[in-house]
């Protein structure tokens, strides 16, 4: 090893003595540590570390008020379930979370309990429903459910710049028992995108790029923790090979197709956990 190859990491972890926010030094250490053994680890070559700014470059030139390929990224990477595992762990009989994805904005419209999500939308119809519950059964009035999907060709709103925004996507309130319940299309499994560099990442990979059907909710209630989830479908043939690793099998729940109406029926109970 070289004098500077030896001085360097050193050099680089004094400089930050006088970082004035606490917490920051300690994120910034430590990323300079490792990012450093992960250097030496691997020899990195001029080439490589090249194609990775390259890389970081052409995420952000992919990013825009649409779509955000860096959390794409972290979803493929696991990083994403990794953080909410982290920050998120849940009381027994809390419902779990999983990933935000690349895909949620703000200023979804509200409706109604029994409204449809999906008005006007072309797809097989399917009726979800449920309620809102602390972890002692107590139902929860009031709660705010936000909810997005992608339409039955696996695509979302924001990814056809054709379609005005805010489609499939929309918020209700519990009613006084805590019930909710709306109309939308049965979701399908979907790659996500790859003609960005997460793309890029996946063949590298070797890995496919499809998450099994699913539908996204935030619950949250005042005193209560926010949730981000998923329900999948069951019997999905990705399930057990979700592009971001965001299944777990608590949020597997049946879609069953009623033989007289051809509506998919599925009924989930959330469970909140209060905030200390």
């Amino acid at each position: 090893m070289t004098l500077m190859e030896d001085r360097i990491t050193p050099d680089v972890l004094a400089s930050l003595e006088r970082a004035p926010d606490p917490r920051a030094r300690r994120v910034l250490e430590s990323l300079i540590h490792h990012l450093h053994a992960f250097a030496r680890e691997v020899a990195l070559t001029d080439e490589e570390w090249l194609a990775g700014i390259r890389f970081l470059t052409a995420a952000g030139q992919k990013c825009d008020e649409r779509r955000q390929e860096f959390i794409l990224i972290s979803d493929v990477l696991g990083l994403s379930m990794l953080v909410d595992a982290i920050n998120h762990g849940h009381a027994a009989g809390a419902t779990e979370g999983t990933v935000l994805g690349p895909f949620h904005v703000e200023g979804a419209r509200e409706i109604a309990n029994g409204d449809d999500l999906a008005a006007g939308w072309p797809g097989e119809p399917a009726v979800v429903s449920g309620t809102v519950k602390d972890l002692d059964g107590r139902p929860i009035p009031g709660a705010r459910l936000e909810i997005w999907q992608a339409d039955a060709e696996g695509l979302y709103d924001t990814q056809r710049p054709s379609y005005p925004e805010r489609q499939l996507r929309a918020w209700l309130r519990t009613d006084a028992e805590g019930r909710f319940g709306f109309r939308t299309l049965r979701p399908t499994s979907y790659p996500v995108p790859t003609d960005g560099p997460a793309g890029v990442l996946l063949a590298m990979m070797g890995r496919h790029p499809y998450r099994p059907a699913h539908i996204h909710f935030i619950v949250q209630a005042p005193g209560y923790h926010r949730l981000v989830t998923h329900l999948f479908a069951a019997g999905d043939p990705y399930l057990g090979s979700d592009a971001v690793f965001g299944v777990k099998p608590s949020l597997i729940v049946e879609l069953a197709r009623d033989a007289d109406s051809g509506v998919h029926q599925a009924t989930y109970a959330f469970v909140l956990e209060k905030a200390l």
